[in-house]
Parts: structure tokens; sequence; C-alpha cells
């Protein structure tokens, strides 16, 4: 029960990858936020699968991309738990156009909701984390960030710019005993991919496993662990860093 007694909040936890850190991180004794824009009744359902281990849940909807929004999402934080140990940035979203058809609108809104919100949610966070005598961040990121993939202009460039900002509050926080750390998963097989017309293609899907070293796609249940032990006393030093977890599939050149 590493993280008994310590409140984390996982932003977009209703479903996919943030639900199985939600849960990960529950099981491992933690009380969750689990934060939703959209759909409640998935983050409902968490809260459930949550409360069901024993831990405390609480479901909050909040647009991270609007900075009102956040702020109210820290307040209400504050207000029931008094401090914050550990913040998973994980919502996303995202316009799929190619770089000539991107509008500014879409642009704007992938921005802010995926990097804009990291920014300022950690200077919120951080003073939540002080309360406690510090804590752990990570960051969700993709192989987009520095690999070029359909459509995916809006999307990549925020996902590079989470894994700069994951370097510069990794080294600015330190001081605090906050911990900051980026994930970078390879495919993951979650409801968020059927946005992508390529990935719907079982063909496509088929050939990434065969080209992945060890012969699988990563589930949200290996990128839950790795953000588990990110936020664990085993991580101190690991400062700044975006740990890619593709099963080594971007190591090959042919």
């Amino acid at each position: 029960m590493q993280h008994k007694g310590k409140v984390a909040l996982v932003t977009g936890s209703g479903r996919g990858i943030g639900k199985a850190i939600a849960l990960q991180l529950a099981s491992e004794g933690a009380d969750i936020v689990v934060n939703f824009f959209r759909n409640r009744d998935p983050a409902e359902e968490t809260a459930v699968q949550i409360r069901s281990l024993g831990r405390k849940a609480t479901v909050i909807k909040a647009n991270v991309g609007e900075l009102d929004e956040l702020e109210t999402l820290y307040q209400q934080i504050d207000e029931e738990f008094e401090g914050l140990d550990i913040l998973i940035h994980n919502a996303a979203s995202g316009f799929n156009r190619p770089a000539m058809q991107q509008k500014p609108r879409g642009w704007e809104w992938t921005m802010n909701i995926n990097a804009r919100s990291l920014l300022f949610g950690a200077q919120h966070a951080v003073k939540l984390m002080q309360k406690r005598g510090g804590g752990s961040i990570v960051a969700l990121s993709s192989l987009g960030s520095m690999r070029v993939m359909e459509e995916y202009v809006a999307v990549g460039t925020s996902k590079a710019a989470i894994e700069s900002l994951v370097r510069y509050l990794g080294v600015e926080l330190a001081r605090d005993n906050i911990v900051v750390n980026g994930i970078s998963p390879g495919m993951v097989l979650t409801d968020a991919i059927k946005h992508f017309e390529t990935f719907q293609d079982s063909d496509f899907v088929e050939e990434v496993r065969e080209r992945t070293p060890n012969g699988r796609l990563c589930t949200p249940q290996d990128v839950a662990q790795l953000a588990s032990f990110l936020c664990s006393p085993a991580a101190q030093m690991i400062c700044g860093q975006t740990i890619v977890m593709d099963g080594g599939y971007t190591l090959r050149v042919n």
C-alpha cells in the first residue's frame, strides 16, 4: 500500500488509461479525485469501483482547458481534502486534421486542454502539495510528440509541449520535493483511438503488434503500473523524464 493516505487527482479518469491509473492508485491506498468533462456516467462508474476497494472517491466535472474551471477544480479539492499528493495529467483532446487544414479554434482547443492545463494545473497543484511536504506529477504524452503521425499535428505538438513542460517543471519543483515525470505509451487500444481512421484498420494494428519486439501492444494497465511507480518513493531520483513505453517499437529502423 505504497500510496496509503495519499490523495490523487487523475484528470480524464472516467475511462481508458485515466481510469486504469485511478484504479491502480486506489488499489495501493490512495483516495481519488475522478475528473471528467462530458460524460458523467463513466466517471461515476470509476468512482464506484474505487469505493469498492475501500478508498474515497470524489467526482468533479471540469474542462481543464478553461482556466476558471481549472481553478474551481483545485478549490474543490482543497475544500474536501486540504491538500493533494499526486496529479496525473491525463485528460486530452484534439482536432485531427492535416497541418494545412488546421484551424485556429481547433489548435487553441487542443493546446489548452492538453498542454496549457499542465502548466496552470501544476501551479494550483503545487500549493496543495506544499501542504503535504511534496508530491508527484505524471503527465501523459504520446509517440506523436517526436514522430510524425497522420493528421496529428495539433495533438503531436501539444504532446511535445507537455514533454518540455515536464523537464522545466521537474527541475523547478524538485526543490519543493515534487517529482515530475511523463509517460509516452505506444499504441494503446482505448476508445480514444477510434478517432483515428488509421488505427481502426485491423491490419495496421496487427502490423504494429508484429513490429513490436515484445510481441504485444501496450495496455492501460501497463501505463497505470508505471504511473504508480513514478509516484512512489522509489522514483524520487527520476526528474523531468518522459519514459517511452512501447515495447521497443520505436527502436526499430525497419
